[in-house]
């Protein structure tokens, strides 16, 4: 952590939205990249995320099913699980039955016919092999992210011409081809085992078709394009130069937007905001739709910071612009910018309200249905923004609170005497006081300065900066020394598709310099990370 704490002097010159690029600190030369032992290949099954967009960005705009196997969380990703997990047999059932569902919609569709069929057959009613085959071959590059082999095109078009004779229809032999190639392991499973890699024996150099799966899940997060293919089949991707060129034309593409969006999704755990609950009692103001639209608050304005706006990552905690639709706007007490959908607003100068921690979504997302919580809330920015490790409660441990009291009418009251039990203590105390500065936040994101009837106090203290409100709060954290390299690490481990080990930290520590040497700006860094060792190579599974 040594490389993410000496960019603390450059960190605290964003603790203010409005700073501009010219004011940036001029880093000195670095040395070049550390070489690293690369972790294991893996298997990484497609998360529900990547299946939908993947379907879509093969089929077009067909509906995707969502009762899918279940997506699992590791080390705070739902695509690191896909890393560790296979699929039951519930959910070789669910894949099977959607293949066919999104199969059938893509021919019934004349466009989306036309578009994924490079023939047509001589008769409709009668199987023809030579354009089954031609079906087989470029959809089956595009589903397995690679050329198929010759072994599996005969397979596949044998299943098109078998059932166009069975049941008189070329088209309904082609969904069974489409179907079968939607099920296979090579479609639902990134499969990323590496090559020898020639300049250094014993490790394993992800092969051109790999790296541009990589490259696209974890830049687009979703499938390669015709173009990231074509790169590949000239053997580009393994070579500096061309995966450059590839990285900086998808880091250009609007579709970059959704891997950004992903990869913060997941690292939020926003996509919990579907089922948020809360007791409409304590809170009348909630409904089916406040989570659905506090997530898209998020990030929308994440999407504005990085693309749009190409802000500092740090004025991620600092920034008055929002971006809001009139319910959202309506909870936070500012007018609405537009009548119809989101659109962007400015939080007042004298407001409560300042970037993340003014959001709905983390405000709701890290509370309870009925109240907030300073240890959910704290848990999140220790975790979630600054990489510390908490570890869980034991077992047996009484986790509840008092009641609210003449004696004890504040969470702050109330975590006073909680954190009376020694066996409490140890963590509560490294996670409360922070959360008790966003206590004036209730558990829906309204603004309030009394609980109970007496006055919430927020201010606090965050290893060593001091803060007076959810404002200050905001701002120790975007200066905090972890904050910046907390990023690197998550994203770093995004990309990978692995947990971190103790041979990677000079590389995260050299991605972190980079980073800071860069503006604090997001785009660069993933360019540096898609173009380090890390990610472009590995070594044989255990």
């Amino acid at each position: 952590m040594l490389a993410a704490r000496s960019l603390a002097p450059a960190l605290a010159l964003f603790v203010a939205a409005a700073c501009a690029a010219e004011d940036l600190p001029q880093l000195p030369e670095l040395a070049p990249a550390p070489s690293v032992i690369p972790a294991a290949v893996t298997v990484k099954r497609l998360t529900r995320s990547q299946y939908t967009s993947t379907i879509r960005e093969l089929l077009g705009e067909v509906a995707v099913p969502i009762a899918l196997e279940p997506d699992a969380e590791v080390d705070g990703f739902l695509a690191l699980g896909g890393a560790t997990t296979s699929i039951s047999a519930l959910g070789v059932e669910r894949y099977e039955s959607a293949a066919y569902d999104v199969a059938a919609q893509a021919l019934d569709n004349d466009a989306i016919r036309a578009r994924i069929l490079p023939c047509e057959p001589a008769d409709a009613t009668q199987p023809d092999p030579a354009c089954a085959e031609e079906v087989v071959r470029s959809f089956g590059l595009r589903a397995f992210r690679r050329p198929l082999g010759e072994e599996e095109i005969a397979r596949y078009t044998d299943i098109a011409v078998l059932a166009a004779e069975k049941l008189g229809s070329f088209r309904d032999g082609v969904e069974f081809a489409l179907a079968g190639l939607l099920q296979s392991p090579h479609f639902l499973f990134r499969v990323e085992l590496g090559e020898p890699d020639p300049d250094a024996p014993g490790r394993r150099r992800y092969s051109s078709y790999e790296m541009a799966s990589r490259l696209a899940y974890f830049l687009w997060g979703t499938t390669p394009d015709d173009a990231l293919l074509a790169a590949a089949s000239k053997g580009e991707l393994v070579t500096t130069a061309g995966l450059e060129r590839e990285a900086d034309r998808l880091l250009a593409s609007p579709r970059a937007r959704l891997g950004v969006r992903t990869f913060f999704e997941e690292r939020f755990a926003l996509h919990r905001l579907d089922d948020l609950v809360k007791d409409t009692s304590v809170f009348p103001s909630m409904s089916a739709d406040l989570g659905p639209d506090a997530r898209e608050e998020t990030l929308a304005s994440l999407e504005e910071l990085v693309f749009d706006r190409d802000e500092p990552y740090p004025s991620l905690m600092t920034r008055r612009r929002t971006i809001v639709n009139r319910r959202l706007a309506s909870l936070y007490g500012v007018p609405a910018s537009s009548l119809d959908g989101f659109a962007p607003v400015t939080l007042a100068e004298d407001g409560p309200r300042r970037g993340l921690f003014g959001q709905a979504s983390i405000l709701a997302l890290y509370s309870h249905s009925t109240a907030t919580s300073s240890t959910l809330r704290g848990k999140f920015i220790r975790t979630a923004l600054l990489c510390a490790t908490i570890p869980p409660p034991p077992a047996d441990v009484d986790t509840s609170l008092p009641e609210p009291s003449e004696v004890m009418p504040t969470l702050r009251d109330r975590m006073a005497e909680h954190v009376t039990n020694p066996v409490c203590a140890s963590c509560h105390t490294f996670l409360d006081p922070i959360g008790l500065g966003l206590e004036q936040f209730d558990g829906l994101g309204r603004f309030r300065t009394t609980e109970q009837g007496a006055t919430i106090d927020p201010t606090g203290e965050l290893d060593g900066a001091k803060f007076q409100d959810a404002r200050g709060l905001g701002e120790a954290v975007a200066s905090h020394p972890d904050f910046a390299g907390c990023l690197t690490r998550h994203l770093y481990r995004y990309a990978t598709g692995v947990r971190e080990r103790d041979g990677d930290e000079p590389l995260i520590g050299w991605l972190t310099e980079r980073f800071g040497a860069s503006g604090l700006r997001i785009k660069p860094l993933l360019r540096e990370i898609v173009l380090s060792e890390g990610f472009r190579f590995g070594t044989e599974a255990p």
